[in-house]
């Protein structure tokens, strides 16, 4: 089991390898603008650096694999 989790406040994720605590960082992305929920995974959408491109996934992981925390410090 993995653990994403998304701070909404940050617009950052950070996918664990296991549950939170002492497991360790496999990815973490920054400028996320957005989690979608899809039929079997969950997509990271980040915001690109350049103002005329459109935001675009950067990260699928499957939702029967992983548990999504989503906080806002």
């Amino acid at each position: 089991m993995q653990t994403l989790i998304f701070d909404t406040s940050k617009k950052t994720i950070r996918l664990l390898d296991g549950s939170r605590g002492d497991s360790k960082i496999i990815e973490s992305f920054e400028r996320i603008k957005t989690v979608k929920v899809l039929v079997s995974c969950y997509e990271a959408i980040q915001i690109p650096l350049e103002l005329h491109l459109n935001p675009m996934p950067v990260l699928r992981v499957p939702i029967s694999n992983t548990n999504m925390i989503i906080i806002n410090e």
